[in-house]
């Protein structure tokens, strides 16, 4: 394992497993938001699909990941970059996902303009897929 996994693991109190060494190892690779069949095909199905759901599950309790909706109604799940903490995600940016290739890709920098809800109405999660193309696919 190396030492930015065993880091992270120890940052947000969870021990060290294969499993987790290696779902960070292909997150670490991938810079874009993969589903939960991208991980059980880039972990050469070495861990049943249980365990790689229960280690996605656990990553976005921990706010280590966070969900993204990919626009064909499944999940696609990406790291979280901004210090996100168990209580405490903020992904109010866009995700991309481009028509060529099929990747989704997070805009951390393009963030999703404040929305005032009428009263009695508390936002939880706020969810803005961009679909186009990307760069690599222009």
């Amino acid at each position: 394992m190396n030492l930015e996994s065993t880091d992270i693991l120890k940052e947000f109190n969870l021990r060290h497993t294969d499993c987790r060494e290696e779902v960070l190892s292909v997150f670490d690779r991938n810079h874009t938001a993969l589903s939960h069949g991208d991980l059980e095909e880039q972990v050469n199905q070495k861990y049943d699909r249980v365990t790689i759901y229960r280690t996605l599950k656990t990553f976005l309790e921990k706010g280590l990941l966070h969900k993204v909706l990919d626009g064909d109604g499944g999940t696609r799940y990406a790291l979280c970059k901004n210090d996100c903490k168990t209580d405490d995600h903020h992904h109010d940016h866009v995700h991309f996902k481009c028509d060529t290739c099929g990747n989704t890709t997070c805009l951390d920098h393009v963030h999703i303009p404040a929305l005032k809800l009428p009263d009695g109405y508390t936002r939880q999660e706020i969810n803005l897929l961009v679909q186009g193309v990307c760069p690599a696919c222009q």
